[in-house]
C-alpha cells in the first residue's frame, strides 16, 4: 500500500488554496467548487483542502527549514514551535542515516498545524555539513 491523499480542513477555501500555494510554491492541480474541494500534487500524493474535512498535521519535507520559517514569519504566518534538532539517525529506520532531522511547527490559514521537516547530513567530524 501507498499513501495517495490526505485531507486537510478548509474553513475557507480561497484563503487556504492561497496560504497553500505560497508555502508549497506550486499552484493547485485542480478545484471544485461546489462542493469545496482543492488539490494540490506532493510529488505523487494528492493535498486536499475540503470544506468539511477534519483537521490533521501535516509534516512537509524542506530543503532549508530556516528560510521557509523566516518567509513564512515575513508573512504574518503563527510560528508554533522554531526549528530544532528532535533526531539523530544512525539507520535508515525513519530516515536517512547519518542526518539529524529537523523539525519546526506553523499555523496555517485555517489554524490546523503544519509540522516543517529538513534531514541535515552529519560530517564525519560529528558536524554537519551543508
Amino acid at each position: 500500500m501507498r499513501l495517495i491523499q490526505i485531507a486537510q480542513r478548509a474553513v475557507d477555501l480561497e484563503r487556504a488554496t492561497a496560504f497553500y500555494t505560497g508555502l508549497l510554491g506550486t499552484a493547485p492541480t485542480a478545484a471544485f467548487d461546489p462542493p469545496g474541494l482543492v488539490f494540490f500534487d506532493l510529488d505523487g500524493v494528492r493535498l486536499l483542502l475540503e470544506k468539511g474535512a477534519p483537521s490533521a498535521v501535516l509534516y512537509l519535507a524542506v530543503e532549508d527549514i530556516h528560510a521557509v520559517i523566516d518567509g513564512q514569519r515575513s508573512a504574518g504566518t503563527t510560528i508554533l514551535g522554531e526549528p530544532h534538532v528532535i533526531f539523530t539517525h544512525r539507520d535508515d529506520a525513519l530516515g536517512p542515516a547519518g542526518t539529524e532531522e529537523w523539525q519546526a511547527f506553523l499555523t496555517d490559514s485555517e489554524g490546523n498545524t503544519v509540522g516543517l521537516v529538513e534531514h541535515r547530513r552529519i560530517s564525519d567530524e560529528g558536524r554537519l555539513s551543508s
